[in-house]
């Protein structure tokens, strides 16, 4: 049995485990909040036990331990101006960090200075937009301000985060590269979005998919992939093809990144859990591509820097 069978198959059938690997891994997708700090966080809710309790550096340390993971990057989670500064000063402390991704909206009249003032931290890496804490992304693509701001993230070399997606906002993507073609977007959470059951809508969404593929500066994160069926979650990277060969088959081995979504993920699976599925698919693509999915495409996405064990 070779390694990509081995790895495979182990992670089919210990509980979707993860095995060591000497391959590192840079996570795109984590979040950082303290519900104990002064003032509290707006998301998670305390009424979600699961999450309800400091996610930080040390505790991202204990869960990926033996893992092989080198570093991994913060998505904000919070709209709050002040958890933009919050969040890089915790990712300062903690060399495992090699970067963040903050909330700034780039149709606001003050976006510049924001982005001034936080593009000289080499660990501000840009910013999220999309489906995210009731705002309007659909109108936001077809708003001159929005478009000069995205056009100012790409000229300072960051990149754009695109959460939540929904078939809507796979068209406005295609919209926003159009209309800022330099701009770097990372798509995340792909394979969460609910499957389109209509065929005419089915045929458009699959269209647009290909059109974000042939795009060079477009990536897709590989997150929030597991899911539950009647109360549980399968671990069997066999359940989670389809939806992964179609990413595959759109983005290529050069555009997808590994992205956990700890701690939220923690709703689903453990870590080594989530990890093992994914670590089962990518294994049998190959070496080159799984250190493609796992560190090399991260870095050509974020930019971020070497900051310890990380590769490169």
């Amino acid at each position: 049995m070779n390694r990509r069978t081995f790895l495979g198959s182990l992670a089919a059938g210990v509980a979707g485990a993860a095995a060591p690997t000497s391959i590192p891994i840079i996570d795109t997708h984590i979040h950082l909040f303290d519900p104990t700090r002064p003032g509290g966080i707006p998301w998670p809710p305390k009424s979600e036990p699961v999450l309800y309790r400091p996610a930080l550096p040390a505790r991202y340390r204990e869960v990926t331990k033996s893992l092989g993971v080198a570093g991994a990057i913060e998505v904000e989670c919070s709209p709050w101006f002040q958890d933009n500064q919050w969040v890089l000063d915790v990712c300062a402390k903690d060399p495992i960090m090699v970067g963040a991704i903050g909330d700034l909206e780039p149709e606001k009249a003050e976006f510049r200075k924001h982005l001034d003032r936080f593009h000289r931290n080499p660990l501000f890496l840009g910013i999220r937009c999309g489906n995210l804490w009731g705002r309007d992304f659909h109108g936001s693509v077809r708003n001159p301000q929005f478009l000069s701001g995205a056009k100012a993230l790409a000229d300072a070399n960051l990149v754009m985060d695109i959460a939540n997606p929904t078939p809507e906002l796979v068209s406005d993507i295609v919209r926003l590269t159009d209309q800022v073609p330099t701009l770097r977007v990372v798509i995340d959470h792909l394979p969460a979005m609910e499957p389109v059951r209509d065929a005419a809508a089915l045929r458009s969404h699959q269209a647009n998919l290909r059109e974000l593929g042939k795009r060079p500066q477009v990536y897709a994160k590989v997150s929030e992939v597991l899911r539950k069926v009647d109360g549980k979650t399968p671990l069997d990277p066999q359940f989670y093809r389809p939806r992964l060969d179609e990413l595959w088959e759109v983005f290529g081995e050069d555009r997808l990144l590994f992205g956990s979504d700890w701690p939220n993920s923690d709703l689903w699976a453990s870590y080594p859990q989530v990890l093992g599925v994914v670590r089962g698919y990518f294994a049998a693509k190959g070496d080159a591509a799984e250190e493609k999915y796992f560190w090399r495409n991260s870095r050509a996405a974020y930019r971020w820097v070497k900051r310890g064990q990380q590769p490169g």
